[in-house]
């Protein structure tokens, strides 16, 4: 079964794109090529087992294994050396990607405290949108009893829109919830 968004934007989004941008070709159609999570752990220099709990949680929510991502060079500052584990990394695509879309705009950013609505004005210039959650506990496949520390994360939104309004009308379509 195709992912819920997936279809919705192949019914939907592809010709509503069309008629505002006039796309003459349905390959010119901006559409999301990818998703990516990040989560930092700076902390996991003094507790190596922080990385554990990180890595276990993004798996759940990605409902793919992440990659444990390790320092590049040694900082005797942050007393960080080469090849440490400092945060994880995951790359969705497909219908893992849309069905993660899915969760992220339906159920788990309407659950922010506060919420009116994600910045419209986090896109890089080429029609790819960044986000930042401060807790992963607004998503439901977490359980709360067993997080020892909330972990923020950055998700990056990777489409093939060549401007940023393209992109913005992309994620409108789809159902981001943007600040009026």
């Amino acid at each position: 079964m195709a992912a819920r968004l997936k279809e919705h934007y192949q019914k939907n989004v592809v010709t509503a794109l069309t008629k505002e941008f006039g796309y003459t070709n349905v390959m010119a159609v901006p559409k999301i090529d990818k998703v990516s999570i990040n989560i930092g752990m700076g902390e996991a220099t003094q507790n190596s087992k922080l990385m554990d709990g990180a890595v276990a949680e993004m798996s759940s929510i990605a409902g793919q294994k992440p990659v444990v991502t390790k320092a590049r060079k040694s900082i005797a500052a942050f007393k960080l050396r080469e090849g440490m584990p400092i945060g994880c990394a995951v790359t969705l695509r497909g219908d893992r990607m849309y069905e993660f879309l899915d969760r992220l705009m339906n159920v788990a950013l309407p659950r922010v405290r506060d919420f009116r609505g994600v910045s419209s004005k986090s896109f890089d210039g080429r029609g790819n949108y960044t986000l930042g959650v401060k807790d992963q506990l607004i998503f439901p496949e977490i359980d709360y009893n067993k997080v020892e520390k909330a972990k923020g994360m950055n998700i990056c939104i990777t489409t093939t829109a060549k401007t940023d309004a393209e992109g913005l009308a992309l994620l409108k379509h789809l159902g981001m919830p943007f600040r009026q």
